[in-house]
Parts: structure tokens; C-alpha cells; sequence
């Protein structure tokens, strides 16, 4: 018989233990509402039995105290109680800091879709004797590489294999999708399992607060598991510096604006506070970096355009991802943001015949698609709820579209060129200004930075 779920009659959430089975590779994390049932999620992962010295273990431990934390946010958001417990351990302050920015920034669109307000309501109990700086393992030099079958974390795989750094193509979950992308690559790969407690679902059904959650951070914090399982060095993602940058959504009376960012936990701000917080509290000599943070998505884009090594295989259209619900026949459904902005991120840097067999139409030459690429634009919209690049970056892209026969009479260039680019700077209209790689705001470690800025460069 299923629970009865009332989510203004919770009061309390509560993260009740985890723990860790290292001859499986299985993890549980356990929560409940209240006095309600335990909601267990579990994650497996792959290379099991896992030997470790006394080092790793508490490494290990400290790892998974880490994503039960983190992973909460999921079934939290069900309810936002004020009253959050820690029952199977204590954090010290600084971790408590950490979750708050986490759930407050990474449920920034979920409360302005539900017109919740979060700031000042959550905190995180702790205890300053649980404070401990960890050791560094002596972990050994390989990567683990978080791949989502998109162009992004193709460029990081290239380009750490030219400049021979071994590494793990890795995912989480059953995505046929980047499971093809993965084993195209043709290096070895790690699928860790994620199962989701299934009481969540039948709590959705039942009205509890849903929405977008930072599905990165928890991502993040499983790979920082696994990395340190198999006693390996680095994990890599691949989020390029567009990604701080949210939607500015103007009040409803039209005066005060304030940033949403969709992608909060791909920004910069969650990748140092996390790394950080990886170093001092798991593994000394654990570091977790986007080997894009440098980089704008039109150079991301650059740079994936220069192999077709993936055309027939990637995709960025997160219809492929839904847990549930309908998923596009195709690889690209066409008209999402993402799919908008891909194809305008890559028409500068790529032949129009190849991008138009890619998608399987041009996006650009159909107007009844006119509303979305102004939203990329801002242009009488805010930048939409999606992992798209900056608003000035769809500019500069389109009016350079605008300058090349192939494209300029495509319905939506047209208009753009016609409607939109007078009304604008011309700083705004300059891709090559949005190429630049920036020196500062990474943590990508220094030796290796020195030689990936000389490769992005060739």
C-alpha cells in the first residue's frame, strides 16, 4: 500500500545514514520525511571489489557522506522543510556552507518556477568537532572524464588525448545515447549505475514540489566516489565559463531583475567551492576541474567542429535524457534551446552541408522558429532555462552568419539581419573577441594547463 504524501504537512527532512559495500562497489543513501518510510537511492560502482588501506577507506567515507549530502536534494525538493537533520554523522561548518549554496543556487529555477523563495530558509546543522583535513593518497595519474554524448565533453576527450593523459570515459545511468558516444571514442570506459528511490515518483504523482535540480553536483560527487575507489588522480568535466552565467528574469511588475541560472552547478562558483571542498576534506591529491572553464561555448564549438570524428553519434538535445516522457525519434527533436543553439553555436565553424545533415534539417531557414532563437538572442526574452551560452554569444554568431552568402537569406539570418543586428553595438556583433581563452577562473592543474592552452591554440 502506498504512503500518503502530504508535502505541506512535512515538517522535518532527514538524512538518516549511508554506507558503502567495497566487495560490490554498491552504495545506499538513505532519507525519509518525517517518520515516513526510508526513501534508499543506491549507486553501484563498476571495478568491484575495491581493496583499500586505511587512507582510502576513510577517503571513501568522507566521499560518500559527500554525495548522500548532495544526492538529498533530490527527494528535499519534494517538500523544503525548514528542519534538515543529520543523523548517521556530523559536518563541520564549512561543509554545511557548501550544501546551502548548493541547494539554495542549484534550486534557483526550481523555486522560481514554483514561486518559492529559499533564501535565508535553509541550514544545514553542524558541528565544528567534525572538522578534518584530509590526507593526500598517492593516487595515481588518470582521469576520469564525465561524458554526456554533447560536443562539450567530446572536446575535453580529444583533447586530453592529444595531449596523452590516460583516461576514463565515465558516465552514470543507462543512456544509449552516450554509452554509443562512449565506446566511439574507443578508450575504456566506467558506467556507474544510479537508482533513484522510487517512492520520489509516486510523491511527484502526488503533488510534491518538482523541478530542475543541479544534477552536476551530484554527478560530481559520485564520480569524486569512484575516482577515489580506483585510486585515480583527477575528474574531469567539461563546462565552459558561459556556463556562470544565468537567465536575468525581470519581476513581475517590470522593474528588478534578478539571475536564475539554470546550470548554477556547471558554473564557476560551484566548481571552486566543490573542488575545494574535495581537496581539504576527501583527498589532498584529488582534483576535480572542467577542462573547459576557459573557454566561451562559441570555442567550444570551434573546436569540436575541427573532427567529424562524432557527427553521427553526439547529441546535445536533452529530449534524450528525460526520465520520463516522450524522447525524440531522431537524436535532435529540432526545437528545443539546445538544439537552437548548437546549430547557431556551430554554423560559423563548420560547412553548411555537414551541420544541415547533422540535425537533419536547417533550423536557421524555418521561421515558425523565430521565437526561440530570439530567446538565445534576448532579444524581447531571457535567455531560456537550458545549458545554452550567453546571450552575446548567440549575437555575435548570427550576425557573422549574416555576413556569409550560404546563410544570410535563411529566414530566421534574415530577420536577425534585418530586425535585430541595427538596433546593436558592434561589440556585440564580434565572435572573435568570444574566442579569447582566459588565463584566470580554472582549476585545471598547472602543468597540465600550461600544454592544453598551446593545443586549444594550434
Amino acid at each position: 500500500m502506498s504512503v500518503v504524501f502530504d508535502r505541506n504537512a512535512v515538517r522535518s527532512f532527514r538524512f538518516i545514514d549511508c554506507d558503502l559495500d567495497a566487495a560490490t562497489g554498491v552504495a545506499r543513501l538513505r532519507y525519509a520525511f518525517d517518520d515516513g518510510p526510508e526513501l534508499i537511492e543506491t549507486v553501484t560502482v563498476p571495478g568491484a571489489p575495491f581493496e583499500l588501506d586505511a587512507a582510502r577507506t576513510e577517503a571513501a567515507t568522507q566521499a560518500l557522506r559527500l554525495l548522500h549530502l548532495i544526492a538529498g536534494v533530490s527527494y528535499y525538493k519534494a517538500a523544503v522543510p525548514t528542519d534538515i537533520r543529520i543523523e548517521g554523522y556530523a559536518i563541520d561548518a564549512e561543509t554545511a556552507a557548501l550544501l546551502e549554496d548548493v541547494y539554495v543556487h542549484g534550486l534557483g529555477e526550481f523555486a522560481y518556477r514554483n514561486g518559492l523563495d529559499l533564501h535565508g530558509k535553509i541550514r544545514f546543522p553542524h558541528d565544528a568537532s567534525a572538522n578534518a583535513e584530509a590526507p593526500a593518497l598517492g593516487l595515481r595519474t588518470h582521469a576520469l572524464v564525465a561524458i554526456g554524448g554533447g560536443k562539450d565533453s567530446l572536446v575535453s576527450i580529444e583533447a586530453l588525448r592529444a595531449l596523452d593523459i590516460e583516461q576514463t570515459v565515465s558516465w552514470i545511468g543507462g543512456s544509449q545515447l552516450i554509452r554509443v558516444c562512449a565506446e566511439r571514442t574507443g578508450l575504456p570506459t566506467l558506467n556507474i549505475g544510479r537508482q533513484i528511490a522510487p517512492e520520489l515518483f509516486e510523491y511527484n504523482r502526488q503533488g510534491a514540489w518538482n523541478g530542475h535540480i543541479p544534477v552536476t553536483a551530484i554527478n560530481s560527487a559520485i564520480l569524486v566516489l569512484a575516482a577515489v575507489l580506483h585510486g585515480v588522480d583527477q575528474v574531469v568535466f567539461s563546462n565552459e565559463r558561459s556556463a556562470s552565467y544565468g537567465s536575468l528574469i525581470r519581476d513581475a511588475s517590470g522593474g528588478e531583475t534578478r539571475e536564475v541560472n539554470h546550470q548554477w552547478s556547471k558554473g564557476w562558483a560551484f566548481e571552486r567551492a566543490f573542488g575545494d571542498h574535495v581537496q581539504a576534506r576527501v583527498a589532498a591529491d584529488l582534483h576535480y576541474y572542467s577542462l573547459l572553464r576557459p573557454l566561451s561555448e562559441l570555442a567550444v564549438a570551434r573546436q569540436f567542429a575541427k573532427t567529424d570524428r562524432y557527427d553521427a553519434h553526439f547529441s546535445s538535445c536533452n529530449r534524450n535524457f528525460h526520465l520520463l516522457g516522450e524522447r525524440p525519434v531522431n537524436r535532435w527533436c529540432g526545437i528545443c534551446p539546445k538544439c537552437h543553439f548548437v546549430f547557431l553555436a556551430l554554423a560559423p565553424f563548420m560547412p553548411k552541408p555537414r551541420l544541415v545533415a547533422i540535425f537533419g534539417r536547417n533550423l536557421l531557414d524555418d521561421a515558425s522558429q523565430v521565437p526561440g532563437f530570439d530567446a538565445l538572442l534576448e532579444y524581447q526574452d531571457h535567455k531560456p532555462f537550458e545549458c545554452v551560452g550567453e546571450g552575446r554569444e548567440s549575437r555575435a554568431a548570427m550576425a557573422a552568419l549574416a555576413k556569409r552568402p550560404e546563410w544570410r537569406e535563411d529566414a530566421i539570418v534574415a530577420r536577425f539581419a534585418r530586425e535585430i543586428a541595427p538596433q546593436l553595438d558592434v561589440g556585440e556583433l564580434d565572435v572573435a573577441g568570444l574566442l579569447v581563452v582566459e588565463d584566470d577562473a580554472h582549476r585545471i592543474p598547472g602543468a597540465l594547463w600550461d600544454r592544453l592552452r598551446a593545443h586549444l591554440a594550434a
